[in-house]
């Protein structure tokens, strides 16, 4: 359930460090940047980061705003987490410290000044200000229709006659796909984000929700005609330090660890361990919707592959009920079988075979020793 968990927790813990400037007037060499930070070799961290940068150096401001902070000592943290209403808040911290704190731990910053007229800058500016004074301060925050990507975005796009471009790679393929490409190199955090996502996630992309596609969405926009990009930099390039493959958190090793069950398929209390656990994980599934304000885990069809009726089939093993057992075999093997015909063309198809295989023989060794022996 570890890894589970982890997957759930797909966040960022950013400086909360205050700078209020008020509303003062931007001096014409202001500028406006777009940061975008590469991803980094924590789960918090495998999506990347967006910021924005106000730089005016005749008014000695250099200040980068975060609308990705949250605070850890908020009561029952992880219950507002799950549930989804845990506010999260936009923290300010110096250009140097944010720089700093991406080279340590060796994540890639990319710069665009954004090219704005006077009077956007500081409508820009102005409302930042605003909302570090205020209770607009705090958002409650969803993993892809409000996160720090996204309000950045409805910023700029507050002040510009068109809004960003969206015609960009990622918005010809679904959630789904687009978050599976982040965690290759994390299979079991993939594993566990795709088992507790339902259907939301399965849609075409509509939104720029994460911050490379912000980054190409804003080279591709126009100001007034103009490129809304002026200048694109690189401030710090990630130092490639060889492969970050992980010896044990692969398929691979996912697969050899479900040799176990398909090996130990034909003992009984196998059967009833397992059996055990994905229907209270099926239950966890089915649920977690009806709680949780997360749209993104609403309509999870994993629970024909988890299935809260492996309790029942556990009961009734306990109890040697044949004839209920053979009708909940076949109930479960006809959700396993829907199950499989709709992820057959989806992105973890591969990813839940060994998972389907295991269910699929458990269910043959479970009838096989439920059925009459053949007369010699």
């Amino acid at each position: 359930m570890k890894f589970l968990f982890q997957a759930f927790f797909s966040v960022f813990l950013f400086s909360n460090i205050h700078f209020s400037y008020g509303q003062i007037p931007l001096s014409g060499n202001a500028e406006i940047s777009l940061l975008t930070c590469g991803t980094g070799d924590q789960l918090y961290s495998i999506y990347g980061h967006t910021a924005l940068r106000i730089n005016d150096p005749e008014k000695g401001i250099d200040i980068v705003y975060n609308y990705g902070t949250f605070d850890f000592s908020t009561p029952n943290f992880y219950g507002k987490f799950v549930k989804g209403d845990l506010q999260y808040f936009v923290s300010t911290s110096s250009f140097e410290e944010f720089n700093y704190s991406y080279v340590y731990d060796n994540r890639e910053i990319t710069e665009q000044v954004l090219n704005l007229t006077q009077p956007q800058k500081q409508m820009i500016f102005n409302e930042l200000s605003e909302v570090l004074s205020s209770e607009k301060r705090f958002y409650t925050y969803k993993f892809i229709d409000r996160n720090c990507t996204t309000m950045v975005a409805d910023l700029i796009n507050s002040v510009l006659p068109e809004k960003i471009s969206t015609k960009i790679p990622d918005t010809e393929k679904t959630y789904r796909t687009i978050l599976y490409g982040y965690l290759k190199n994390n299979f079991y955090e993939n594993l566990g984000i795709n088992l507790m996502f339902g259907i939301k996630t399965d849609r075409k992309s509509d939104k720029l929700f994460l911050p490379v596609e912000l980054q190409q969405g804003v080279s591709l926009s126009r100001n007034n005609n103009e490129s809304l990009v002026k200048e694109e930099k690189t401030v710090y390039k990630k130092v490639e330090n060889g492969s970050n493959k992980s010896l044990w958190n692969n398929y691979f090793s996912f697969v050899v660890l479900m040799l176990i069950p398909l090996l130990f398929s034909g003992k009984r209390i196998f059967q009833l361990i397992w059996l055990t656990l994905s229907g209270v994980l099926g239950i966890f599934f089915a649920t977690v919707g009806l709680y949780s304000e997360h749209q993104e885990v609403l309509w999870n069809y994993n629970v024909l592959l988890m299935n809260p009726c492996f309790l029942v089939l556990a009961f009734l093993l306990l109890q040697k009920n044949t004839n209920g057992i053979k009708k909940m075999i076949i109930f479960c093997s006809l959700c396993l079988i829907g199950y499989t015909a709709f992820i057959a063309a989806k992105v973890q198809l591969v990813m839940m075979l060994p998972l389907i295989l295991t269910n699929a023989v458990l269910f043959y060794q479970i009838w096989k020793k439920h059925s009459p022996k053949p007369e010699k």
